[in-house]
């Protein structure tokens, strides 16, 4: 499973000129599955997600949490995460778990959030998505479970 998390002042995802998902300051999680990924993992990454200290306290220190300074988080479907470059111009994605298999975990993801946290919104699985943001920072990180457990 791998993350590309951002953090926002503000971001949104507009599917077909309707805005489906918003928030305000919090992060940006762009999210992707390949094999091997399980609910296991899944519940790591969610846990990893939820207590980083990534928000800047008082003293300008990276040393707040997402509840710390009452963020919420927009969570997209990205199988893209999972491109292989290695060979021609064009993107492989047989690393990208398949819609199928990716889907479940996709929504496992996003109703762990829910219940531990709640404050989430969420794009559409496999829709075309235009997803607009505003960084803070920027500040963004990779999280990879492979390299995390």
């Amino acid at each position: 499973m791998k993350i590309v998390l951002t953090t926002v002042k503000e971001a949104s995802v507009t599917i077909k000129d309707k805005m489906v998902g918003y928030i305000k300051q919090g992060f940006l999680l762009l999210v992707g599955f390949t094999d091997g990924d399980d609910k296991e993992i899944v519940e790591k990454m969610v846990d990893k997600i939820l207590s980083l200290r990534v928000f800047p306290d008082e003293n300008g220190q990276i040393n707040l949490s997402l509840e710390d300074v009452n963020g919420s988080i927009l969570s997209v479907s990205q199988f893209t995460l999972y491109a292989d470059t290695k060979k021609g111009r064009r993107p492989s994605f047989v690393k990208a778990l398949r819609p199928g298999e990716a889907e479940p975990l996709y929504d496992y993801f996003n109703n762990l959030i829910e219940m531990k946290y709640g404050k989430l919104s969420t794009g559409v699985f496999g829709a075309d998505m235009k997803v607009t943001s505003i960084n803070d920072g920027p500040f963004t990180l990779v999280l990879d479970s492979k390299e995390l457990f």
